[in-house]
């Protein structure tokens, strides 16, 4: 009897890992740190179907989390996460470089901030930067060294601020600053993770970045949006948030 109760527990502990990715972990919980609380996504894009989508089948995007989820990438796909991937413009289209399935829908913004008063908005905090997805592993890194070095990207967005480059903060991040609101952003991180943060609360842009570097272990972290305009979809944390001017442009995603 002993060696039979023995046989069917090693039976049963052969067979989890088997069971769905969903069934093992969940992909998203909040975190604190210094006082404030995020929700945090971790992707081993290794093993997890991380990509970007924009527009529907027929040319139209997306714009909310709901239709996306209708149609994933597929018939009999199911979308576990996804979050707004960086700024867009009035008609939803992104600000700058994006890249789907290997083709570059919009070449990189590389133009200074028109704004010859008040502050600089965030994307023409320079340097700004590119996430990317190759067959090898995800990056982010600046816009200018995205553009001087060549690779084979299957995905990529553009955004800014950098946050975090090499483990050093932007340099135009200020420390105590008062600037504070509700913001998203992605790091690639230790054993090349990729993890998605979204604050809950008002925090600032040094505090943000931190958080990446110190709190999440990312030596390379890119800011996404901010304010009512950061989204995120989740439907184990009951999270399907639609942007408060009508939608959102191109949106991160994990897919199984």
């Amino acid at each position: 009897m002993k060696l039979l109760m023995l046989a069917m527990i090693a039976a049963m502990t052969m067979a989890a890992p088997l069971l769905p990715v969903a069934a093992r972990a969940q992909s998203c919980a909040p975190e604190d740190f210094e006082g404030a609380r995020y929700i945090v996504c971790t992707v081993d894009p290794a093993h997890e179907q991380l990509r970007l989508f924009w527009r529907n089948a027929g040319g139209q995007p997306y714009r909310s989390f709901s239709a996306l989820a209708q149609s994933p990438g597929g018939s009999g796909k199911t979308l576990r996460f996804a979050m707004n991937a960086g700024m867009y413009t009035t008609d939803f289209a992104p600000l700058g470089l994006y890249v789907e399935d290997g083709r570059e829908l919009v070449h990189a913004n590389t133009r200074e901030s028109d704004h010859s008063s008040g502050p600089v908005p965030n994307f023409y905090k320079k340097p700004n930067g590119v996430f990317y997805l190759t067959a090898d592993g995800a990056g982010v890194v600046t816009t200018d060294d995205f553009l001087a070095n060549e690779r084979k990207v299957v995905f990529a967005t553009q955004s800014g601020p950098l946050l975090v480059a090499d483990g050093k903060l932007h340099p135009a991040l200020i420390e105590g600053s008062t600037d504070r609101t509700r913001r998203s952003g992605v790091g690639v991180c230790e054993g090349g993770s990729v993890r998605f943060a979204a604050s809950e609360g008002r925090v600032n842009f040094h505090e943000f970045a931190r958080f990446f570097r110190d709190g999440l272990g990312c030596p390379n972290a890119l800011f996404l949006d901010g304010g009512r305009g950061v989204g995120l979809y989740e439907p184990e944390l009951g999270r399907n948030d639609f942007s408060w001017h009508g939608g959102y442009g191109p949106m991160f995603a994990v897919v199984q």
